[in-house]
């Protein structure tokens, strides 16, 4: 039996190293700027939203939690504690994505091609939406990273991943993941 914790305990301290690692590398290599940063909205209980969704009323919206707004400064504070900087902070037009840009980033502008289209009434404009982004970061000339608060469909839809709220997922510009950054609440 203590053989078993003994091997235990070194397999926990080496893959605990090798994952701080991998975060620093992540890290730099966000440092080093042109990275396409999606952050999946911080947390909101529920799923999709209710029947009366209306886009310019945040009442009845889905919206963060205590525990997501929590989280929300937990992105901003990894940003600014690691000194990662960023050229512009883009948002879905839903206000849980807003919150999660203005609690995280302070100065943000919203842009629909990161609306969800999750629900029937907004499945109709998907496509639209992935070609309006990649034009986007096709003809965007910044050096310095681009944050893109949204939803789970379009980073699902953007990069064939599965992000949890306030997942932050690093791509380059051709939409490859680099990396990924839970950041609990």
């Amino acid at each position: 039996m203590n053989f078993f914790k003994f091997l235990l305990i070194i397999f926990i301290s080496l893959t605990t190293s090798i994952k701080a690692d991998l975060n620093n590398d992540l890290v730099n290599s966000l440092k080093d700027g042109q990275k396409l940063i999606f952050i999946r909205h911080a947390y909101a209980p529920g799923g999709g939203d209710p029947e009366n969704f209306n886009l310019g009323d945040c009442s009845t919206q889905r919206n963060l939690s205590k525990e997501g707004r929590i989280q929300a400064q937990k992105i901003g504070k990894f940003f600014k504690d690691n000194k990662i900087t960023v050229d512009e902070v883009l948002s879905s037009e839903w206000c849980r994505c807003k919150d999660t840009a203005k609690i995280a980033f302070g100065k943000f502008s919203t842009n629909s091609f990161l609306n969800s289209f999750y629900s029937s009434k907004f499945a109709k404009n998907r496509n639209k939406q992935m070609k309006d982004l990649k034009k986007y970061v096709e003809l965007s000339k910044t050096q310095k990273n681009i944050v893109l608060v949204t939803h789970y469909v379009v980073i699902s839809e953007a990069l064939d991943y599965a992000p949890s709220s306030g997942e932050i997922v690093i791509s380059d510009k051709n939409f490859k993941i680099i990396g990924t950054i839970k950041i609990n609440y």
